[in-house]
């Protein structure tokens, strides 16, 4: 018996996150969740080509711009 007596005491000097701490974790791991969802589907609909410019010549080469 007296073991249980000496698991039941607790330790004053000992911090513990407890369950506040794994509420907060748990929201910020949703929220970054949510945001890595939302940021795909925002690059998903980013255009990454380049349109072709047609230089003098008629031809569809396109240019590097300078400025």
């Amino acid at each position: 018996m007296t073991h249980l007596v000496t698991l039941a005491e607790l330790d004053e000097d000992k911090v513990t996150p407890g369950v506040l701490g794994f509420i907060v974790f748990a929201v910020m791991a949703l929220a970054v969740w949510g945001l890595m969802k939302s940021m795909n589907r925002h690059m998903g609909k980013v255009d990454f080509k380049e349109p072709a410019e047609q230089d003098a010549s008629g031809g569809t080469e396109a240019k590097p711009q300078r400025g």
